[in-house]
């Protein structure tokens, strides 16, 4: 996050994503596709709320624990942009474009692992379809952590995943979830 000028401002403001700094009626009233309201829609849909990701422990570094928290909170963010639901199938796939994102080892073992809990049909399908979708998306894209989501809220999320070289999610297994609702 120090090589980059966004990253960097991060790192000094250390802004926070919890309902005391993200007013989730306000979303509620933006246009369908934006940001925003993909966002308070996809955690209305699960009953989160921003306010739920735990505080990071065992970390004594403050900048260390800051960017820890930092990534939790922006999990369902990264839900968001990749058009993925909460069930198995679907955090594999966000662990792995994390995993490519980070290097984080939590990340890189559930990447790796994870999809041995799948069928056979899926872990092919995972294999061939989504795990290349999501290592090109974590390896090409722009690094979350360097983008301030909190200043994009109003911005359609194609025009978003444009300017962080993210690619729409492929045609597969998953197209039947909250997506096709909104």
């Amino acid at each position: 996050m120090m090589h980059n000028e966004t990253g960097r401002e991060i790192l000094r403001t250390k802004p926070r994503i919890n309902t005391k700094t993200i007013d989730l009626d306000e979303l509620r009233e933006l246009p369908r596709g934006s940001l925003g309201r993909e966002y308070v829609t996809f955690i209305d849909y699960y009953g989160y709320s921003p306010d739920g990701r735990r505080h990071v422990k065992y970390v004594d570094d403050p900048e260390l624990a800051y960017v820890m928290q930092r990534y939790r909170e922006l999990h369902d963010f990264t839900h968001t942009l990749l058009q993925m639901p909460t069930n198995v199938y679907g955090e594999i796939i966000v662990k792995q474009f994390e995993a490519a994102q980070t290097g984080f080892p939590l990340c890189v073992l559930g990447g790796v692992f994870a999809p041995l809990s799948l069928s056979l049909r899926e872990q092919i399908e995972m294999a061939t379809i989504y795990t290349p979708w999501a290592l090109r998306n974590g390896l090409m894209g722009t690094f979350f952590m360097n983008v301030c989501f909190e200043k994009h809220l109003t911005e359609s999320v194609e025009v978003l995943r444009k300017k962080l070289n993210i690619i729409k999610p492929p045609t597969g297994s998953l197209d039947n979830d909250i997506w096709k609702v909104n």
